[in-house]
């Protein structure tokens, strides 16, 4: 179901989209591929909103940085120096976070309004990055596709190609909280991580990957989110197991997260603003490595013409006693 959401002061109109299965609704929105909200039952069949979003467009518009929901690109987290090598030149990017560029600048793929249309249990946004946007390489043409599967779960499925060489790296950037209300703290959270990827005063890697082993970055048993603040990124091990796995003991409500992205953000929220509270929600942000075009070493987030960029993330919702 579609319905108009609001209009944006240059007349762009945007949807909202509103998906149903198994028990959970999700809403996205045509302005920056927004999920606005993730309503799931707890043990007791109680149903919450788990995500933190905002109950009308005035407030994406007004509160931007958090990135609420939003689809983020060209590139999710951190460029160094708003700076990158590729082929034969350095491109030099729009400059959001201090010296650094941010998920995809000053005005990235978040604030901006997609076509949508229907699929089956979902919807599939799409817009064309013209070369030059925020100054990357090459026309970016993108979509993004959300499904409610027979299992209530949300899988966000992202492709693109591209008509000159250029870097790309999507993701979603919902803060869950799984009590639906108050902080995180106490949230159980597991990471299929051994390694990280330790970062300088401005959050941009350093180059290499440490073990977790006996750090406070070992998530790899669970335990509780607590009020230590992190922003780093995970390198997942791979495998069968989950990439993420959080559960909310008050409420019951579980969160599975599977990628076939191998690193994921985790972001307690620690600088959230009102009208949301600091550390009401977490995000659980699957990726490529931030600034990889500067380490050859990282996993590539290049693409080039005749390729084709593929990604996607579930996020299944669930409960247990």
């Amino acid at each position: 179901m579609s319905e108009l959401f609001g209009t944006l002061s240059d007349g762009s109109k945007v949807h909202r989209w509103t998906l149903e299965r198994a028990g959970v609704r999700v809403r996205v929105l045509t302005y920056g591929g927004i999920v606005q909200s993730l309503e799931a039952p707890d043990r007791d069949g109680r149903v919450a909103d788990v995500v933190l979003g905002f109950p009308e467009l005035d407030g994406y518009v007004r509160h931007p940085e958090p990135y609420l929901g939003a689809l983020v690109g060209r590139y999710a987290n951190r460029v160094a120096g708003g700076r990158f090598p590729l082929v034969d030149r350095v491109y030099a990017l729009a400059r959001n976070a201090g010296p650094n560029s941010l998920h995809g600048g000053e005005r990235g793929f978040d604030k901006r309004v997609w076509d949508a249309e229907p699929v089956e249990h979902g919807v599939r946004l799409h817009r064309v990055s013209p070369h030059g946007e925020e100054g990357f390489p090459g026309r970016l043409d993108v979509t993004a596709t959300y499904t409610l599967l027979e299992s209530g779960a949300l899988r966000v499925a992202y492709a693109a190609t591209t008509d000159a060489p250029t870097v790309v790296n999507l993701t979603n950037h919902s803060y869950w909280n799984l009590a639906g209300t108050g902080t995180t703290a106490a949230h159980r959270l597991r990471l299929s991580a051994s390694r990280y990827t330790p970062v300088d005063a401005n959050l941009i890697p350093l180059g290499g990957l440490e073990d977790v082993t006996g750090t406070g970055f070992d998530f790899r048993a669970a335990r509780e989110l607590g009020t230590t603040p992190y922003d780093h990124n995970y390198v997942l091990d791979g495998g069968a197991a989950p990439a993420a796995e959080l559960y909310d003991p008050a409420s019951g409500r579980t969160l599975t997260v599977t990628t076939s992205e191998p690193g994921l953000q985790l972001y307690t929220g620690d600088h959230l603003a009102p009208p949301h509270a600091p550390r009401s929600g977490v995000a659980l942000e699957t990726q490529h490595f931030p600034d990889s075009p500067n380490h050859p070493a990282f996993p590539t987030t290049e693409l080039r013409p005749g390729e084709r960029y593929a990604s996607w993330t579930t996020y299944a919702p669930g409960w247990r006693n």
